[in-house]
């Protein structure tokens, strides 16, 4: 059967992931109408997929026509389509991250639960070729990871893309969502604690520049794996607090991530650039570079994988949209992981104003 969807927004991804990924899964997808901000693009990209332009994202999910929705805008109507999907029983697939407060994050699952329909957040780290080959040898080969070093530095945005993105900027709050949820995901746990400081100023010629650093401890792994409740419960003080050099090791996350150099010096972009993750493991060593390079090292030297995949990875996550959307079985992992991916984030932020440490394990 094919999904018969609605698109809200044409993001900063339509012309590279989604227009192509769509068009590659015309097989699975239908795109039926499409609500942009712009009436001249919305009008030219339904016109390319036999769609129907329409002004308000409210009459197009109440649409008979309409299984689900891909709201692909992060910088438009924040979570208002969620709502209204939940209220009209239809799927949704967001790749935005939300500017919304914590109260507000608490609704929004609360009502996705409540709805019963199918959602998924748009994590494209999780789908890369060096992502999955990396969980396998973290499974066989180099154990579990014990330090993660995630880095991204992004062009400097303008003061006015800022303030039509809402008081927390999802460009950065998007990126560090992706970011946080890409170590949860390799460490496969939940962090227990977080720390984090920044960097803003409002620079000359129309342009901010940002930096934030983000800080992750993890439960202490062990062999049979350890759960966060469990240390938790025993570790609770030491969780406060913040581990010490002297406290039991536990895996550590530290990502950073910025837009501080202007367009106009684009080659300094690409200048040393880190890979997009380190992992230190217990033996060996791994880096990526997104989508598909993966060099790793062990007692046997260096090992170099570039690996092809017959999907992209926007494919990738809309064929497992698809798959969740159609199958019997409920699933609600991508709806906990983009929450907690968001209150983490959102504790980051608490950090970096309070200067303080703080302690997840106490939160929902």
């Amino acid at each position: 059967m094919k999904l018969r969807v609605g698109l809200i927004g044409l993001g900063d991804h339509w012309d590279s992931r989604h227009r192509p990924s769509l068009k590659a899964l015309s097989a699975k997808y239908d795109v039926r109408a499409i609500c942009c901000e712009i009436a001249a693009k919305s009008a030219s990209v339904a016109a390319e997929f036999d769609a129907v332009p329409i002004d308000g994202f409210r009459a197009m999910i109440e649409r008979d026509d309409i299984d689900a929705i891909l709201t692909l805008a992060p910088d438009w109507v924040g979570p208002l389509p969620i709502i209204a999907a939940c209220d009209a029983g239809k799927a949704v697939y967001s790749s935005a991250a939300l500017d919304i407060s914590p109260a507000q994050a608490r609704d929004i699952r609360q009502r996705v639960v409540s709805s019963g329909v199918a959602f998924m957040a748009e994590f494209p780290r999780r789908y890369a070729p060096a992502t999955i080959r990396l969980k396998e040898l973290l499974a066989t080969r180099l154990g579990n990871p014990r330090l993660l070093f995630c880095h991204q530095r992004l062009p400097v945005e303008s003061q006015a893309n800022a303030r039509r993105r809402g008081e927390h900027c999802p460009l950065v709050w998007r990126n560090l969502m992706e970011q946080v949820d890409w170590c949860r995901y390799l460490v496969n746990e939940e962090p227990v604690s977080v720390s984090s400081a920044g960097y803003k100023q409002h620079g000359s010629q129309s342009v901010d520049a940002f930096y934030q650093m983000v800080s992750l401890e993890f439960p202490e792994l062990t062999s049979g794996g350890t759960g966060a409740a469990e240390v938790a419960a025993t570790n609770g003080e030491e969780c406060r607090n913040g581990a010490g050099l002297d406290q039991p090791s536990r895996p550590m996350a530290q990502i950073s991530i910025g837009h501080y150099i202007p367009d106009r010096w684009s080659e300094a972009l690409a200048y040393r650039r880190p890979s997009s993750i380190q992992v230190s493991c217990e033996n060996g060593v791994a880096f990526i570079d997104l989508p598909s390079t993966l060099v790793w090292f062990d007692d046997a030297g260096q090992h170099v994988e570039r690996l092809e995949s017959e999907q992209t990875v926007g494919e990738r996550m809309l064929d497992h949209f698809y798959r969740a959307v159609t199958s019997l079985i409920r699933r609600t992992t991508d709806l906990e992981d983009a929450y907690r991916a968001l209150r983490i984030v959102q504790a980051a932020d608490e950090s970096a104003h309070s200067g303080r440490r703080i302690n997840l394990t106490d939160r929902e």
